[in-house]
């Protein structure tokens, strides 16, 4: 179904507002660092089995070096992935919603937005960190350039890899463009998210989904009840497109039920978790890991928040301003044989001095969040 299509961008709104696990994917190279098809389909694979709503491709996990001419990757990867839903999960009633990364000045951002369609993308996540210069009408203008080809999921990058800032104006702009769907907010600032959500608040819109990119507050953001507008309802975040739901994606898929199940609870004594992917059909409310199904207080939510921000912490790197992000992802899906090796398109970018023993530590620490129980029962299945 074209993106273009309104009858099926009204599906994926509802979709998106339901709430969606929506993993950000990772490369998977050989050691010659040219791409591994084998294992790029298994990790995709992997996320539409754990429950993923959707898959975010050609974004900051995937590299953006795979847009270089010299490496030629990002229409091979995305078609690859968009393949791969299909073929997997054909048999299903919805297929999970397909994001792709569309990033650069406006004629190469209508560029990979048109790929993205011509692909069958429904979304694409539009980065504006090559208009930091720009002034609030240009690069509203780009926004609504990029959205007449394909809906668009609106992406607060924090500044200090990349983004720019994006004050209440621009984003009261933004909430006017028809065919945003959606805004990814991940300014890891509490002041800045609270700027999105007054915006999206004040506009009256109740077709435009939250989700987190804060990766050091993701279950706070989910569990939150943001400022209300005028007709009284409060916001929530609806679910998360995240670099850390690209690992244990089993179990982010676990707490985000948990979140919505606990946060349906308060607001209305009814509990009410989330489904995934397009259609009505509900998904189960799951527990952590092997240990099956509970229902968790938000004392015991905020408790595993503040775990998986330790976990983030090791595998996104702040301490070198995210320098190991990408490879840290990487480590810990070689673990668990989903891929190869860590190897990126450029050959320094690798962990940062005292990563690994990071990474050591929370993984040995914090069993519960990871899925590896899920991936052993699995794996040799994906990598067929």
């Amino acid at each position: 179904m074209a993106a273009s299509d309104a009858g099926h961008v009204s599906e994926l709104r509802r979709a998106l507002l339901r709430g969606l696990v929506i993993p950000a994917h990772p490369l998977a190279l050989t050691e010659a660092r040219r791409l591994d098809e084998r294992r790029q389909v298994a990790l995709t694979r992997y996320y539409c089995d754990a429950g993923a709503g959707g898959i975010a491709v050609g974004v900051h996990t995937t590299q953006f070096a795979i847009r270089d001419p010299a490496v030629g990757l990002l229409a091979p990867v995305l078609d690859l992935a968009a393949r791969t839903v299909r073929d997997w999960c054909g048999d299903r009633a919805q297929l999970p919603v397909t994001i792709a990364g569309v990033c650069g000045p406006t004629a190469q951002a209508l560029r990979e937005a048109g790929l993205a369609v011509s692909l069958g993308y429904d979304a694409a996540l539009l980065s504006l960190a090559a208009l930091r210069d720009v002034d609030n009408e240009g690069v509203l203008d780009h926004c609504r350039r990029v959205a007449e080809v394909i809906p668009v999921f609106g992406f607060y990058l924090q500044p200090a890899v990349g983004g720019r800032v994006l004050d209440g104006a621009f984003w009261r702009g933004f909430l006017e463009i028809d065919r945003v769907v959606a805004i990814k907010v991940a300014p890891f600032d509490r002041y800045r998210t609270l700027d999105v959500a007054t915006a999206l608040a004040e506009s009256g819109r109740t077709d435009v989904a939250l989700y987190t990119g804060n990766d050091d507050a993701i279950v706070a953001d989910l569990l939150t009840p943001f400022p209300a507008g005028e007709n009284g309802d409060r916001l929530h975040f609806s679910g998360g497109l995240l670099g850390q739901w690209a690992v244990w994606t089993r179990s982010a898929v676990d707490l985000l039920n948990q979140c919505v199940a606990r946060r349906s609870l308060t607001d209305n004594d009814q509990p009410g978790p989330p489904s995934q992917g397009f259609g009505e059909a509900g998904s189960r409310l799951q527990g952590f890991g092997e240990a099956g199904s509970r229902s968790q207080g938000f004392g015991e939510l905020l408790a595993l928040g503040a775990e998986l921000t330790d976990v983030n912490a090791a595998l996104f790197d702040p301490v070198h301003h995210f320098a190991g992000c990408i490879p840290g992802i990487h480590e810990v899906l070689r673990r668990q044989g989903l891929l190869a090796g860590r190897w990126c398109l450029d050959p320094h970018e690798e962990l940062s001095p005292g990563q690994m023993a990071a990474i050591d530590r929370v993984l040995a620490r914090y069993p519960h969040l990871a899925d590896d129980w899920f991936v052993r029962e699995h794996l040799d299945r994906w990598l067929k």
